[in-house]
This record gives C-alpha cells, sequence and structure tokens, in this order.
C-alpha cells in the first residue's frame, strides 16, 4: 500500500488509534480523531498532561490505524511526529491551529471563545504526524 492510499482511508474515517511508545519501549495505543491537511499531514489534539504528549516528546514517531469498510480492511500510516507549543493563550498560534483542526472535524463552533479558552484550560497541543510509511489491506 502507497502513503496515498492509506491517507485517502485515513480522510475517509476520522475515528483512529494513534500508537505512540512508552519509555519501556512499548506501545501506547488511544482512540483519536484525526484530520489529514491538504500537506498530507495527519493533525490529532491532545492534552499535555497525557502518556501520548510525553512518549511523542521523547519519541517524536508514531503510527496511526484506520479502519477500512469492513473488518478486515485498514490501513497503518508511520511517520515523524512534532508538536506544537502547549496552548498558552486564546489567540495564540497554537490555539488557532486547534481551532482550524476542529472546523475540519465538526464545522463551525457554537462559541468560539469558550473553545479557545477550553484549550487553553487543557493544556491541549496540536500533534503533526508527518507520514513516512504505510502498509495495510483496503477494499
Amino acid at each position: 500500500m502507497d502513503i496515498e492510499q492509506a491517507l485517502q482511508a485515513a480522510r475517509d474515517n476520522d475515528q483512529s488509534v494513534l500508537t505512540t511508545i512508552k519509555s519501556d519501549g512499548r506501545p501506547q495505543l488511544s482512540n483519536v480523531l484525526h484530520v489529514v491537511g491538504q500537506d498530507g499531514v495527519i493533525r490529532v489534539s491532545i492534552t499535555a498532561d497525557r502518556a501520548k504528549y510525553a512518549n511523542l516528546r521523547r519519541t517524536p514517531w508514531a503510527a496511526l490505524h484506520v479502519d477500512g469498510a469492513d473488518f478486515w480492511s485498514y490501513a497503518v500510516i508511520e511517520g515523524d511526529v512534532t508538536l506544537s507549543e502547549i496552548a498558552a493563550d486564546p489567540h495564540d498560534a497554537t490555539v488557532d491551529e486547534l481551532v482550524e483542526h476542529y472546523r475540519s472535524l465538526r464545522g463551525e463552533h457554537d462559541d468560539w471563545e469558550g473553545f479557545r479558552a477550553t484549550m487553553v484550560k487543557d493544556r491541549r497541543v496540536a500533534v503533526r504526524l508527518a507520514p513516512t510509511y504505510a502498509y495495510g489491506a483496503l477494499r
């Protein structure tokens, strides 16, 4: 499977499992919502107090598993990760990126100022996964 085929599967289904590497080398998996940007970079919103954040700071690599049309159909996208700064101000670059992330997933929010304040309160971070390898079986 090539990366573009896997990215199309990720565009078709925004629900996925993000795999990061714990300090002991074992995988840590989390259900997430993701967005595939026009640049092919996959973005996920996480909080800075979770294991995913510590894992990605230590080992900036992740894999994203996306289901296809049935149980036997899936794509896995591996790639290098960069992290935004932790959201610190409702109008900083991180929060702006998280607003675009939300819009891509769900459209307009009914309270953008409240959303922005929550991003700071939750210490949100944007994860950017740049695909380097893909595998799976799509039907």
